[in-house]
């Protein structure tokens, strides 16, 4: 009777191996990819907002330093509110994060919005810019 439960739990507890396996390969390597290919539109968008927001605040509070002015103190506290964009940024950073996707993943996404959308902003610059 002994050989026969044991027999009979075998196929059961290799069934049970087999779904760990697969769910630890989904979770490491499956998981990231459809995470970064579901959120790499809307985590380029974000990432390249919040990098424009943070250089307008850098501009706005080096301005307000040599040039103390009320216009500039209204320019670093309305550049202040826009970093509210980057607290998106970062919270779709972490989630995609525990979701697997590495931070070289991240900075990779990052770095080529930056360069698709840096020729992007030139050209706008040049269509728009004021010629003397």
């Amino acid at each position: 009777m002994l050989r026969r439960v044991g027999r009979n739990i075998l196929p059961v507890l290799n069934c049970f191996a087999l779904l760990i396996v697969f769910a630890l390969g989904f979770k490491q390597f499956a998981l990231p990819y459809i995470a970064a290919s579901t959120y790499r539109a809307k985590y380029e968008d974000l990432a390249f907002r919040c990098n424009n927001v943070m250089r307008e605040h850098f501009i706005a509070k080096n301005k307000m330093l040599s040039e103390p002015s009320d216009d500039a103190i209204k320019e670093l506290h309305a550049s202040e509110v826009g970093l509210i964009e980057c607290q998106d940024y970062d919270d779709l950073r972490k989630k995609l994060i525990s979701l697997g996707v590495s931070e070289n993943e991240l900075a990779r996404m990052g770095l080529e919005t930056m360069e698709q959308r840096a020729t992007d902003v030139r050209a706008f610059v040049e269509v728009h810019q004021i010629k003397y």
